[in-house]
């Protein structure tokens, strides 16, 4: 379900299976990216129905999540910070996410969002080892 404690969850069950098949070398950077692509699909569809599949290949490991929301994910424009950037006005004072998919494209070899034929969307990233 899409709650504050799907990442909390997701987190741990990636952790286990991550440290199952020895790539502890990439296990921050595989929580990091299962975090923010859990957070997005609560977020994008809160209280219903979200999936988490852990795969690997001879190529790295898969995280992918598919959530029920119609709309793909958009990345915020990149932007160059500043002390100008930095210093929100108070109405926009908290107004600072939207950067979770930069920190994925970051962290992973690719990363996209692929429409499933059910409905819905997988949206996933690949980390090497």
């Amino acid at each position: 379900m899409g709650t504050p404690a799907s990442v909390g969850l997701a987190r741990t069950l990636v952790d286990a299976r991550i440290r199952k098949w020895n790539y502890f070398h990439i296990l921050d950077n595989a929580l990091l990216v299962v975090s923010e692509l859990v957070t997005n699909a609560a977020e994008q569809t809160p209280h219903r129905e979200l999936r988490l599949q852990l795969s690997r290949d001879a190529h790295g490991i898969i995280i992918a999540v598919w959530d029920g929301g119609p709309d793909l994910p958009w990345i915020k424009p990149r932007v160059d910070l500043s002390l100008e950037t930095l210093d929100l006005s108070e109405d926009a004072f908290d107004d600072n996410g939207g950067w979770g998919l930069h920190i994925v494209r970051a962290l992973s070899a690719a990363c996209d969002v692929t429409r499933d034929p059910n409905g819905g969307k997988w949206v996933w990233a690949r980390i090497v080892p």
